[in-house]
């Protein structure tokens, strides 16, 4: 079974990558135990800013597009549905991209989508 983009936050100590938190060691534990031998990772590293991140809008699609899977709606109108739930509208009253969302609306907007998923007996976790 193919698994959804994970995060965990990892910080430089004597030349190596370790875990943050105990949930980063352990979210990372949890993945690779359940990575089939011989599969290709894909790994992104990216310095932690207050703009949103590559992986939170990685994550977002992965989870849009499973809900639209399951739902029978296309990417685009469970991606709307998304950000209408976690309240991404510009100043002209359309739905955000994205792209153009801080770490917290894409925060929102994940939580949103995994709401979403528990709604409709899917669970994205």
């Amino acid at each position: 079974m193919k698994q959804l983009p994970m995060t965990v936050l990892l910080k430089m100590e004597d030349g190596k990558l370790v875990p943050k938190r105990d949930i980063d060691k352990y979210t990372l534990q949890n993945y690779l135990k359940n990575v089939e031998e011989g599969t290709t990772i894909q790994v992104t590293y990216e310095e932690l800013s207050t703009d949103g991140t590559y992986a939170q809008i990685s994550k977002l699609q992965a989870c849009t597009r499973e809900l639209a899977n399951h739902l029978g709606y296309s990417h685009e109108e469970v991606k709307d549905i998304v950000k209408a739930k976690a309240g991404l509208y510009n100043s002209d009253g359309d739905v955000k991209s994205f792209a153009e969302c801080s770490k917290e609306e894409l925060s929102l907007a994940i939580q949103a989508a995994l709401q979403l998923g528990e709604q409709v007996d899917f669970p994205l976790e």
